[in-house]
């Protein structure tokens, strides 16, 4: 059947012929086709850009998953900006390895999780048949800065404990400190998350099955904590709500801050002036895992701190349990020189 009338348009890569009897009905379907595609459709073939297939693979594959919201808050920061608009059969595994490199020098968590979601987002394209191959599959790691979960030192912690003596709002690490929460976990305590009667915290972890726990309540924490209200924070930002990530943040710089000058780091005109006495790969997770090695100094066994620190795999908690600091190493040389001391006078 022949038309008068003939139009076409391409929408995420594809070209769309509209052919009508009169000029009224092309622009009417024309229209109609527009709004089809862009409410209810999408072209699942190589022309689809990287943007509109990232959109679909991560609503439909990850929806609902924890880190969603991160996720694409990555995708469009560091992938967007470079093959967004790309289709998505054109971008070439050097493409994609130009990209992770871009993130050089960032954190290991990042350009980790970069790169598994820039394979995650090709990978399903692959599944259904859009593309013949991932060409994110073999991505190599670039230079990353890799951060240490360590313990912190006596300085540390004798100045941490000294801020927080000072500013109350330091609540939060004292928490994690006292309790070995994740800062999450610390975030989402609440009131009624105390057993009065026990004495007990219940932390409502979320990244493993374990994570949901009890743990014992110091009692210089109780004091503090005992008079939460039931659907109150625990430890509450300077407006007394629960903490968003930027007040988070922006308490964690303070304290940064603060225990620099506590150790002794001078300022002028309000800014700290270097050398900065505080490890600069300083982060509040060294409060849960400083709480770790507590409880192995406590003798407390492995089994029962994998529970407290709501450890999914039990090697981990003895990694931790296992690793030798320097106080570690003087105490073993003190040890070795007794005992050699000892044999000394040992008749032969």
């Amino acid at each position: 059947m022949s038309y008068k009338y003939r139009s076409t348009f391409t929408y995420l890569g594809k070209r769309y012929d509209i052919r009508a009897n009169t000029l009224e009905e092309m622009y009417k379907k024309k229209a109609l086709k527009q709004k089809e595609l862009k409410e209810n459709y999408i072209v699942y073939d190589r022309n689809v850009s990287v943007d509109a297939w990232a959109k679909i693979a991560l609503d439909t594959y990850k929806f609902g998953l924890k880190g969603l919201k991160d996720t694409k808050a990555r995708y469009r920061k560091y992938v967007s900006p470079y093959i967004g608009t790309k289709p998505i059969g054109n971008v070439t595994a050097v493409e994609c390895q130009t990209l992770l490199n871009k993130c050089g020098g960032m954190s290991y968590s990042h350009v980790s999780k970069l790169r598994q979601e820039l394979s995650f987002i090709f990978e399903r394209a692959v599944e259904n048949r859009i593309i013949p191959t991932n060409p994110a599959r073999k991505l190599r790691m670039p230079e990353y800065e890799k951060g240490t979960r360590r313990s912190l030192t006596d300085a540390e912690r004798e100045h941490f404990l000294k801020c927080y003596k000072a500013d109350p709002s330091y609540l939060l690490f004292y928490i994690m400190l006292k309790c070995g929460c994740r800062p999450e976990e610390a975030i989402n305590l609440q009131g009624h998350d105390i057993d009065h009667e026990k004495r007990m915290l219940h932390i409502r972890g979320t990244k493993t099955k374990n994570s949901d726990r009890y743990v014992p309540i110091p009692d210089e924490l109780y004091a503090v904590i005992k008079g939460t209200k039931r659907f109150d924070p625990i430890s509450p930002n300077r407006s007394g709500q629960k903490h968003s990530k930027s007040s988070y943040t922006r308490l964690y710089e303070h304290l940064r801050r603060d225990m620099n000058i506590s150790m002794g780091c001078k300022t002028y005109r309000n800014a700290l002036l270097p050398p900065l006495p505080l490890d600069e790969n300083f982060v509040p997770y060294f409060f849960r895992h400083t709480y770790c090695t507590d409880l192995c100094k406590a003798e407390i066994d492995v089994r029962t701190a994998q529970k407290l620190m709501g450890h999914a795999n039990i090697s981990i908690t003895a990694d931790i349990y296992t690793h030798v600091d320097m106080n570690d190493l003087q105490i073993a040389r003190e040890k070795i020189n007794a005992y050699s001391a000892a044999q000394k006078k040992l008749p032969h």
